[in-house]
């Protein structure tokens, strides 16, 4: 009997790609449905997203929003916490960068207001994260039903703040007023002008650099820290972990703030950088999105930077679709409801069939070799 194994990349890699594949073939069928050649509109999606410099810059700019609660869900899923909380720790993540861009962005440039941003984002979705925390490691409240009401609650504190307290006078739209100019993330077409490359413009800014340094953080403080042993080490086991040593409430809430921490950057992408000024439901949807992130990421930060291009290429190439066809723009919704279902719901559903034919090729492999 052979006693070969199935390498880690057939479910890691493999596994995740077949699901995906399965998700665009359903896909076309609705093409089909509706009348569309499937083969156009993956062309047509294709070249929206990334066939030329205005759309790639769409793209990466929808994807640094995915990688930054993809990674806060990440990090909450390595310790077995199902933080559903992302919309609302991005919410009140986002308050804290906007609140820091109405004050000191009328008196200091970008450059100043953006470290203190970076703080200020993380500190209010970590306090946000933090009480769910508390809540479940002290008292036995699940983290699932906490985290979903703490968003009903975000989502009512600001529009409470955007009707009754930031809201300039004489107007009836729910925003605050305008950021400082000084205050606005650089877009990446303008720093690279500066170094003579000519980018179009698109609202893609630096906090994409900063999203990418986010997930080397994670990598680091998840895989080569003690922190991150701890954090790996109750979702593996608590009873084990317990056993060994590692506080349970601590880790809970650690792992809780820094979740509810990277949620809490998103305000930097889409206020400071984009939007610049406090607008109501600025977060559409990001938080929970990045669950389905992380599940096709399988909780690394590697696979949710891939994962967070994919629901980038989603979310621009379907708009282009929709530009191009005339097709209802929730058609990318139902793209990825697609995706959220094969990769998540039903990911195991071909991991049977890949493991034994793996294993029948490399068994027949390994014959003929002998």
């Amino acid at each position: 009997m052979s006693q070969a194994k199935v390498p880690a990349w057939v479910n890691v890699a493999l596994l995740p790609a077949v699901n995906v594949a399965v998700a665009f073939l359903v896909s076309a069928l609705l093409f089909i449905y509706i009348g569309i050649n499937p083969i156009d509109a993956a062309k047509t999606m294709w070249i929206g997203a990334f066939g030329y410099a205005e759309g790639f810059g769409y793209t990466l700019y929808y994807a640094t929003g995915f990688i930054f609660t993809g990674l806060a869900v990440s990090v909450a899923f390595n310790a077995s916490l199902f933080n559903i909380g992302g919309e609302g720790q991005a919410y009140i993540g986002g308050l804290g960068v906007g609140l820091v861009c109405l004050t000191l962005g009328e008196v200091a440039p970008w450059y100043i207001v953006f470290p203190v941003a970076v703080v200020a984002g993380g500190l209010f979705g970590a306090a946000w994260g933090f009480i769910p925390a508390y809540l479940q490691a002290k008292r036995g409240s699940h983290i699932v039903i906490t985290t979903i009401m703490f968003n009903f609650i975000a989502a009512s504190l600001m529009a409470y703040l955007l009707v009754d307290v930031l809201k300039p006078d004489g107007t009836m739209a729910t925003e605050s007023r305008v950021f400082a100019a000084s205050s606005w993330l650089p877009k990446m077409h303008e720093v690279l002008a500066v170094f003579g490359i000519q980018m179009e413009a698109s609202p893609l800014n630096l906090s994409f650099i900063f999203a990418l340094l986010c997930c080397v953080f994670v990598w680091l403080f998840m895989w080569h820290s003690r922190w991150g042993y701890e954090i790996r080490s109750i979702g593996a086991n608590p009873s084990a972990a317990g056993y060994a040593g590692i506080n349970y409430v601590k880790v809970v809430v650690l792992t809780m703030a820094v979740s509810g921490m990277l949620a809490g950057f998103f305000g930097l992408n889409v206020l400071q950088g984009e939007l610049h000024q406090i607008k109501l439901n600025f977060v559409e949807g990001f938080g929970f999105t990045g669950i389905a992130v992380a599940l096709m990421g399988r909780n690394h930060p590697v696979g949710v930077l891939l994962a967070s291009l994919l629901f980038g290429f989603l979310y621009q190439g379907g708009a282009e679709l929709s530009f191009e066809y005339g097709v209802d723009r929730n058609i990318v919704v139902v793209l990825q409801g697609l995706v959220i279902l094969f990769s998540g719901a039903l990911e195991h559903m071909f991991r049977p069939t890949l493991e034994k034919t793996y294993l029948k090729l490399f068994a027949k492999a390994g014959n003929g070799a002998a």
